[in-house]
């Protein structure tokens, strides 16, 4: 291939972190230089617009759509991605080939009122621009006022910092990349607070036939994370995920058995249904799915109309 390997990335401090680590991956993996490599900062549409929600803007493909045109055209050879930021159908002509091993799913609460969301004051205000998040700070404190916080990791430590909120919940893994644990004033348990599909995984996206990029990412590929993040993107699909639908999935897996909890939730925090559910390995994505259906007869047809 190419001497130089392009590698795709938006701009932010986290999304160039991502990308460096997978650099880093690969120049172990396969014993090459720096030189090989250039990463390529691409804008993107989820970057530009702060304004509104990116429900309210076109959903979690604003983030993508320019990088993978990059990539369709040859600017690239790989774009480097947060997993929870893919939407479950790629463009044609494109695949997830490797999962770098996951970080911690967790989301993080970083208060200035109090640690933890539930000392929070009466009418506190949160900060956050997803509604899984929204939801789930609702079903814990009905009475906080959740406000729209969109921006990088900085951008929201600031909006902090200006006391536009009392706190804000961010995903670890993120703060970890970044060395920013210590602004972490509280970790949200998995079982109260249940993340977004893929969080805390990087994902690499490339073009399907390419064999030359293909035998580079087989050799920093880790399995566990692909099986579990299929069965995350599955239950995702399956429900038609998208940034106007709060839903939480983790899977783990364990002696070549993945266990999957999945959550939907309105965005008020007031109702709420939850699947578990386990199964071989290597049939994760059908894991995922049939915990979909799941969780789909369970909350019947009224549920979703009420706020798809």
């Amino acid at each position: 291939m190419q001497t130089t390997l392009k590698i795709g990335t938006r701009g932010s401090p986290l999304a160039l972190a991502q990308a460096h680590e997978t650099q880093a991956r690969l120049m172990a993996a396969h014993g090459m230089p720096e030189q090989a490599f250039e990463v390529v900062v691409i804008s993107t549409s989820g970057d530009r617009i702060q304004d509104r929600p990116l429900s309210e803007a076109g959903g979690k493909g604003l983030f993508t759509k320019e990088i993978e045109e990059a990539l369709l055209a040859r600017r690239i050879d790989i774009a480097v991605h947060s997993s929870k930021d893919m939407p479950t159908v790629l463009p044609d002509g494109l695949e997830l080939s490797a999962f770098l091993p996951r970080e911690d799913a967790r989301d993080a609460f970083v208060g200035k009122a109090a640690k933890k969301i539930g000392d929070l004051p009466q009418g506190a205000k949160v900060g956050s621009s997803s509604l899984r998040r929204q939801a789930l700070i609702r079903r814990m404190r009905p009475d906080i006022d959740v406000v729209m916080f969109r921006g990088n990791v900085q951008t929201r430590l600031r909006k902090l910092d200006e006391g536009i909120a009392d706190g804000t919940i961010l995903a670890f893994a993120g703060l970890k990349r970044l060395g920013l644990e210590h602004v972490v004033t509280n970790l949200m348990p998995l079982d109260v607070f249940p993340p977004a599909p893929g969080q805390g995984a990087i994902c690499i996206e490339s073009r399907i036939g390419d064999r030359d990029v293909e035998r580079m990412l087989t050799a920093i590929h880790d399995l566990p994370t692909g099986q579990a993040l299929a069965c995350e993107r599955a239950f995702l699909g399956a429900l038609d995920g998208s940034c106007r639908t709060p839903i939480a999935g983790h899977a783990t897996i364990a002696n070549e058995t993945v266990f999957f909890a999945g959550l939907i939730i309105s965005p008020d925090g007031r109702q709420s249904h939850e699947v578990k559910l386990q199964g071989p390995a290597p049939e994760a994505a059908r894991i995922g799915e049939e915990a979909a259906r799941m969780v789909r007869a369970k909350a019947g047809k009224k549920f979703f109309d009420g706020w798809v």
